[in-house]
């Protein structure tokens, strides 16, 4: 068997090239039914399979392994028929049909007339790439990718169909849109297409309701993302750590632990709080396990009220901190770095950080939301995980764990001024991209735009030169990845992620930098360091 090419991504993860997308299968397979040492997570793309490393000192082992592994084939596919009712409308359809030399008309006969079958998951949950059995609808991306594609849309690109399950960015053609619910955490299986399935596209005038998730699908609005439970409106039903009530929830406040790794095969992204450090140390603070859920808030605005007596720290971004009594009396102006007590019906509000973006709020028990793939975390981009806080809304805290101790005040933390400079490793797809791309990518001073969010940080400057210009296969992608899509201008991905992705990665952020990605703001300069 050849050596295979094996790529760093970034320093916990590395790209094992396949000769073919049977052997990206068998390969796949072969590390879930037998994992290396060190191996945390895998996911299959069109060419490659991405390999995740627990720890920075097993990478080197794993692609040594990983070169030279046989890949078993063979093993059983559930391929069971799901049949999904299109109605064929979609904003690319004639676009398609003048890739492809086809009247409308005869797209929609070539994407029905065939068999496609799911290949493998990724990108978010339940969105699964279809090979088809021939490659009359082979087309390129969209040379601008749509910030927002709706959820239900029958897209193609490659040689892949895919629907989305979701409102999500997308390049992918649009030929049209169906009501199947694609991804539902109701479901024993969430995803209504997993590896293996066959499907057949039914074309439709209109979508008619049903409940059943195959061979038939029915016309279902996606899952909202789990509500925290309610607590503000029931005094008489009081958890029992008590609650806190979300009196405003400021720019934007989401719940979040260390996040949920292991379900890249899902399309789901491990997630969490992007500053994961300051997450840590202020479940240190109050004396809470490191992975305890904890508020996420963007620059300050954020009030919460306690019942029952409470303990709490912020951490993160240093934002000015007011504790009031319910007359409206302030009582305490607590540091942050530093627990504090937030007694019963008494109100902690956030400031506008002095610096960075992002203050973690924990509490001495941690917050009760519900777990969903084992993590508590909201994540953005999927939908999964409890909702985005609102006024009104409460969220129960846990006992606190026995024998607990609430730690002494950390030093406050350094926030140097000037472009923040990021370590980072050559990525597995610097060689797309011209000599004079790759060094300006390192000279320049990127601007952050405010079109960053916890998916990703959009730079602006000047774009970068591809010395490829073909379409790369979708491949895998992870935290601190610098995309580059169409407009040569870059976007660093972060927390709540695509799994997957079809644009060429230049460059990846250490693991050791990505909290400092959390904290840069709108306007602020990004510098690039080759490690």
């Amino acid at each position: 068997m050849p050596v295979r090419e094996v790529r760093a991504v970034g320093d916990r993860a590395v790209l094992v090239g396949c000769g073919s997308l049977q052997e990206v299968i068998d390969l796949h397979d072969t590390l879930v039914a037998d994992p290396l040492e060190g191996q945390l997570d895998v996911l299959a793309a069109a060419e490659t399979v991405l390999v995740l490393a627990g720890d920075p000192a097993d990478v080197e082992r794993l692609a040594a392994e990983l070169a030279v592994l046989p890949a078993r084939g063979g093993a059983a596919k559930d391929d069971r028929l799901v049949t999904i009712d299109t109605v064929y409308d979609g904003a690319d359809l004639a676009e398609v049909a003048d890739l492809t030399g086809l009247s409308v008309e005869g797209v929609v006969a070539a994407h029905t007339g065939q068999t496609w079958t799911a290949a493998f998951g990724g990108f978010a949950p339940g969105f699964a790439y279809l090979v088809g059995e021939n490659h009359a609808l082979d087309v390129p991306r969209r040379a601008a990718p749509r910030t927002s594609v709706p959820a239900g849309s029958v897209a193609l690109a490659g040689h892949f169909s895919a629907v989305y399950p979701r409102d999500s960015p997308g390049g992918w053609q649009l030929i049209g849109r169906t009501g199947a619910r694609m991804w539902d955490l109701d479901r024993p299986e969430p995803a209504l297409v997993r590896p293996g399935n066959r499907v057949r596209y039914r074309a439709v005038r209109e979508i008619v309701a049903s409940t059943s998730t195959a061979d038939d699908v029915a016309a279902i609005p996606s899952a909202p993302a789990t509500a925290p439970r309610d607590v503000a409106d029931a005094p008489g039903a009081e958890p029992p750590g008590g609650a806190l009530v979300v009196a405003e929830p400021g720019l934007q406040s989401v719940v979040e632990d260390l996040g949920r790794p292991g379900y890249l095969d899902l399309g789901v992204c491990p997630s969490g709080a992007l500053d994961r450090g300051a997450a840590v140390r202020a479940n240190r603070l109050v004396g809470n396990d490191r992975g305890a859920a904890v508020v996420e808030t963007v620059m300050g605005g954020l009030r919460l009220t306690a019942r029952g007596d409470q303990v709490l720290a912020v951490t993160g971004a240093p934002a000015p901190l007011t504790v009031t009594a319910p007359d409206g009396a302030v009582v305490l102006r607590p540091r942050t770095d530093a627990p504090f007590a937030l007694r019963d019906s008494h109100t902690l509000s956030l400031g506008p950080p002095a610096a960075g973006l992002r203050s973690y709020v924990a509490v001495r028990g941690g917050l009760d939301a519900a777990v969903v793939l084992g993590s508590r975390s909201t994540d953005t981009m999927s939908g999964i995980g409890p909702a985005l806080l609102e006024a009104g809304a409460g969220v129960p805290v846990l006992p606190p764990r026995p024998g607990a101790v609430v730690a002494g005040p950390d030093p406050a933390r350094d926030w140097p001024d000037g472009p923040v400079t990021l370590a980072v490793v050559p990525g597995p797809r610097e060689d797309w991209f011209t000599p004079d791309a790759v060094a300006r990518l390192y000279a320049a001073a990127w601007t952050v735009t405010d079109r960053s969010n916890r998916v990703g940080l959009r730079l602006d400057g000047e774009p970068l030169s591809r010395a490829r210009t073909q379409e790369l296969p979708s491949e895998g992608t992870v935290a601190g990845a610098v995309q580059v899509p169409a407009s040569g201008l870059p976007v660093v991905l972060l927390a709540d992620h695509p799994t997957s992705g079809g644009y060429p990665v230049i460059a990846v952020v250490r693991h050791a930098d990505l909290d400092r990605l959390a904290q840069v703001r709108p306007g602020d300069a990004l510098r690039f360091a080759r490690a």
